[in-house]
């Protein structure tokens, strides 16, 4: 049976591999409508030497049922974070976010900088609020969120959909059959609240500040065709700390990648996390 923590009133689902000898513990959190699952093949390369923590945020994945009043903005979901490391007695983590998740782990990085020691982003940036492609977006999302019936993953041929949306390498049909169960049961007061709250013109310029008053070294991981979050994105959010330097020393491009970095290209990925954790050693971080 799945572990849970009880964490503002919600339970969460996680996954926490056997200790090693690293003090370190990377903590994987995953993008909107998704799960903890699409880190799993990244866990199973760094397992052996990493302790790895994946989870399930509040109202998505097997975080459920979802009761909260802390709300879903970016914020409320670093606090989640926070007091799950508490409870699980995580003092030295590095975050690895995807896409909302990357989100996530700016802010908890800026909230918990006593436990938090490095963050890699991976397809995530922003920073630009460009008001009708938002305003497209959210609607979108609206529409997205609505239409979700939970008879959905048993249409036939459905999982080709998922196999080829925003990726360049298609998908196996495992993963495309999960992109669907988890479309279909994330909560919707969970999915529309973490949409909206996070694409507000006042988030949206909040995220470079954050970025900008980071300690901790903080990276990018790019695909360099995804679709959803463009590589001119990456580099404009990354830009704002002191890693970029004058040309992106902190932004990681992989190529033949689309919005699902660590399922499309896992072993360039894992590889990336596993060089930028050396670097901070050697630096003492």
């Amino acid at each position: 049976m799945m572990p849970t923590i009880h964490v503002m009133g919600s339970p969460h689902a996680y996954e926490l591999t056997a200790p090693t000898n690293s003090p370190e513990v990377l903590v994987f959190i995953h993008g909107w409508l998704l799960s903890r699952h699409y880190w799993q093949p990244i866990v199973d390369q760094l397992a052996i030497e990493y302790t790895c923590l994946s989870y399930d945020l509040r109202g998505f994945g097997d975080s459920q049922p979802c009761q909260s009043k802390s709300g879903y903005s970016l914020q409320a979901y670093a606090q989640d974070l926070g007091d799950l490391l508490e409870q699980l007695g995580i003092e030295n983590a590095w975050l690895v976010g995807h896409s909302l998740g990357g989100s996530v782990a700016l802010w908890g990085a800026d909230l918990l900088s006593d436990r938090v020691k490095g963050v890699i982003c991976v397809n995530a940036g922003g920073g630009i609020y460009l008001k009708e492609q938002f305003e497209r977006f959210r609607n979108a999302g609206r529409q997205i969120v609505k239409l979700r019936p939970r008879w959905l993953p048993r249409v036939p041929f459905l999982e080709r959909l998922f196999r080829r949306a925003s990726v360049v390498q298609t998908l196996d049909r495992a993963w495309a059959q999960q992109r669907l169960i988890d479309f279909v049961a994330a909560d919707s007061k969970a999915a529309l609240g973490a949409l909206l709250d996070s694409t507000t013109e006042a988030e949206v310029h909040c995220l470079p500040q954050v970025v900008a008053r980071l300690k901790q070294p903080v990276y990018f991981i790019a695909g360099a065709q995804d679709p959803i979050m463009e590589l001119k994105y990456v580099q404009h959010l990354a830009s704002f700390h002191r890693l970029f330097g004058c040309c992106g020393d902190n932004v990681f491009e992989i190529l033949e990648c689309g919005h699902m970095a660590m399922i499309e290209q896992t072993d360039e990925v894992a590889e990336r996390i596993r060089a930028i954790l050396k670097k901070g050693e050697e630096y003492g971080v």
